[in-house]
């Protein structure tokens, strides 16, 4: 199952400081999800801080699990918004 997961960090209860003394190794932590074939793809969002990764999971609540290997979502910094996936019926055969 494929799943987009929106994340937007939680400036409003953390400082730019703490952020900062995590990122390092949530770039790594994202990296082994990626090694790992959990995230597909990755990019960081322009609109907010934050990120939408393309995920790979057996459900959402697999998926949720698996984000929690990264610090800044383990130490509740990110807000994070799953959503399941489905093909596009427009590219599926015609009848």
């Amino acid at each position: 199952m494929q799943i987009l997961a929106v994340l937007r960090r939680r400036t409003e209860a953390f400082t730019d400081t703490q952020f900062a003394a995590l990122l390092d190794d949530e770039a790594e932590a994202l990296r082994r999800l990626y090694a790992e074939g959990i995230v597909r793809s990755a990019w960081s969002r322009d609109d907010v801080p934050g990120a939408c990764l393309m995920m790979e999971a057996e459900s959402v609540e697999s998926a949720r699990s698996e984000l929690q290997r990264l610090p800044l979502v383990a130490k509740t910094m990110i807000d994070a918004q799953l959503i399941p996936l489905r093909g596009y019926r427009g590219f599926g055969p015609r009848a």
